[in-house]
């Protein structure tokens, strides 16, 4: 019996995936969270197999979650079920540590195979997904990827409004190392002001990530 933890803050979705879950013999929800403060206390006292995950979440995104449930319960799978279809979302879902991606407009069964699937290791998508991966593959291959770690964080100051100085503060480096790491950054990006960088971490659900 694998034991699944469901994240989202709609009852009536939670009800409604709980009940297909559970048509299965071999799968059982554990409990139903409605934030992300909910999730965190369910994976300590649960220790749950998998958790299905909705990005939006009252107190929060779902994506920096994903990363914090991932440290809290390394062995515990994470497949995010989410309204948002976008290729960013998916990426950066993927690059934090989900395993399975699930868009809500999927058929009922995907998601029944999506969950086993991740929990037999493997990686899963549902079906829309991948058909968008296969006909724009060049979608997949999001530019905040090929970022360097501090090339990030210096990507996430700038586009929370933060000037170079105060990046530079934050990250205690001088200021001509972070004017370096902008240049390089904004030219892997194709960016042209802070603005454009607003924008992209905005739609990729990366505003929250770092909060100081």
């Amino acid at each position: 019996m694998y034991s699944i933890v469901l994240v989202d803050d709609h009852a009536i979705v939670r009800e409604g995936f709980k009940r297909l879950i559970e048509m299965e013999p071999d799968l059982e929800v554990i409990a139903e969270c409605r934030c992300a403060d909910d999730a965190v206390e369910a994976i300590n006292q649960r220790h749950p197999d998998l958790v299905a995950l909705d990005l939006s979440l009252p107190d929060g995104s779902g994506l920096p979650l994903i990363e914090h449930l991932h440290s809290l319960a390394p062995d515990t799978h994470i497949v995010v079920l989410s309204m948002h279809d976008g290729e960013p979302y998916v990426s950066e879902a993927l690059r934090r540590g989900a395993s399975g991606y699930v868009t809500k407009g999927a058929a009922p069964e995907e998601l029944v195979a999506g969950l086993r699937q991740v929990m037999q290791g493997e990686t899963f998508l549902s079906s829309d997904l991948r058909q968008r991966r296969a006909e724009r593959p060049s979608e997949a291959l999001d530019p905040v990827n090929r970022l360097t770690a501090r090339e990030r964080e210096v990507f996430l100051l700038l586009a929370a409004g933060k000037a170079p100085k105060q990046v530079a503060a934050v990250l205690g480096v001088g200021q001509k190392t972070i004017y370096i790491h902008r240049a390089s950054l904004m030219g892997k990006l194709g960016a042209g002001s802070e603005l454009d960088l607003y924008r992209m971490a905005s739609e990729r659900g990366l505003l929250a990530e770092r909060k100081n």
